[in-house]
């Protein structure tokens, strides 16, 4: 049978197209070539970064007791050889010989359990290679953007977040960056499927990054150019706030005219119902920001906090908290010593300023144990330093059920075979989230095993 005309013609028009193609292939430069390859080449590679393998774990179904192990409560001190029972995702009991026949029975012989560790200040989830732009949502355009949400932009699936939980954190605060108001944070779990999973309710909160006025030129014009700019960006923010309380003013009312979803979002921090947490190391910035803080009655946490220990009367007037997020730095000024970074927990705890440490960093932020237990070779005690990141972390975000061992807290345990603040001591065998069983595995560790058999 013959094909139809109409078919015939196709057929050769398409014959006509691919010959014409492969002609332009042919003439097609050699770089052209290469650029096309090397992009193929990066999507390739960077797919599997955005994505990790690991599976989260199924809701507990069956109660776990733990026996004879050293408790480290942060409520109640440590209790040695002492038996705890998790049920439904929750720790149900504490105490000696406790009976639960039901429950699948783990030996703490020897063994440490700790409250999860929550990080503060991270961009987990945000920042997956922090030298490609595109895998970067940490940053968004504009300088007033109290509206943005920064769990919208987080990453449940980072290949980064399982090399951050082996080391006994469960949770992280993840927040945006950004010149002013950046936007809003929030705290997730570090083992979901989705977003919604993650997401852990908490007080709203709003991040404010203060201006940083740096080393002043010795050039008198010069100097007067660094100081006019810094007042007009203070002065900016001022006009932002109290552009935001105007709204708020006409909400109470019923008057506003047009909807202004900035001022919109920042409803709840005027009305008290939210904090403002402002980035700010120097003694000059926490006073001015302080000073906002008290003209608006804002609930307010410095995270930086290096001078912070200096003003303990301003900041205990208006029941301000700290983030401090330089344990492991080194002096901000020359003429400081050289161990005042870490010496700097321990002022804020004689000042009685209530503080958490932080580790403001993505993949780094895993060494968020060891920054704590660097403070105890500077003033804290284990008990404070373990709290600092545990127990206070969460009190400071408004939780009230994380970051302890005591009946009714969630089960967010660490089962380690040493100090957990210790990295040449401790050993974690067991990460436990909402009573699940977290599997510990993670990229580095699959490539070490990979060339361990090289």
């Amino acid at each position: 049978m013959k094909p139809l005309p109409l078919v015939t013609q196709e057929l050769n028009k398409q014959l006509e197209q691919v010959k014409a193609q492969s002609i332009v292939n042919k003439k097609m430069s050699m770089i052209t070539k290469r650029v096309l390859f090397y992009f193929s080449l990066g999507c390739i590679v960077t797919l599997p970064a955005y994505a990790h393998d690991m599976i989260p774990a199924e809701a507990q179904s069956t109660a776990i007791l733990f026996t004879n192990a050293s408790l480290h409560t942060v409520i109640d001190g440590v209790k040695l050889n002492t038996d705890l029972l998790i049920e439904d995702g929750k720790i149900k009991a504490i105490g000696q010989n406790l009976i639960a026949p039901k429950a699948r029975i783990i030996d703490g012989t020897d063994k440490h359990i700790y409250p999860g560790l929550i990080a503060l200040d991270t961009s987990l989830g945000l920042v997956e290679v922090e030298m490609m732009r595109p895998s970067n949502d940490s940053y968004e355009v504009g300088e007033i953007n109290p509206q943005l949400e920064v769990i919208t932009a987080f990453n449940p699936d980072s290949e980064i977040i399982p090399t951050i939980r082996v080391n006994g954190i469960t949770h992280a605060q993840v927040v945006p960056q950004g010149d002013s108001l950046a936007g809003q944070s929030s705290l997730v779990s570090l083992d979901s499927w989705t977003v919604e999973d993650a997401l852990v309710p908490t007080q709203t909160a709003f991040h404010l990054y203060w201006p940083r006025l740096g080393r002043l030129s010795q050039d008198k014009e010069k100097r007067l150019e660094q100081t006019d700019k810094y007042d007009q960006r203070v002065a900016d923010i001022s006009q932002a706030i109290s552009d935001g309380y105007r709204y708020f003013l006409a909400s109470k009312v019923n008057k506003i005219n047009k909807l202004d979803l900035r001022w919109q979002s920042l409803l709840p921090l005027y009305k008290g119902e939210a904090q403002l947490f402002v980035h700010a190391n120097t003694q000059k910035q926490i006073e001015e920001a302080a000073s906002l803080a008290k003209q608006y009655h804002f609930k307010l946490v410095i995270v930086g906090g290096y001078d912070a220990w200096r003003l303990g009367e301003l900041l205990n007037e208006i029941e301000a908290k700290v983030i401090y997020t330089r344990t492991l730095s080194l002096p901000m000024r020359k003429d400081e010593p050289i161990d005042l970074s870490f010496r700097i927990p321990a002022l804020l705890k004689q000042a009685e300023i209530p503080f958490a440490l932080g580790f403001s960093s993505d993949w780094n932020s895993r060494n968020l144990p060891l920054a704590a237990g660097q403070t105890v070779a500077y003033g804290l005690t284990k008990q404070e330093a373990l709290k600092s990141v545990s127990l206070d972390a969460a009190r400071i975000l408004g939780v009230d059920d994380m970051g302890a061992i005591d009946v009714g807290y969630k089960a967010n345990l660490v089962v380690s075979k040493g100090d957990i603040l210790d990295p040449m001591e401790t050993k974690i065998e067991k990460v436990y989230i909402d009573g699940r069983e977290i599997d510990l595995n993670n990229r580095q560790q699959q490539l070490y095993q990979k060339y361990l058999k090289r």
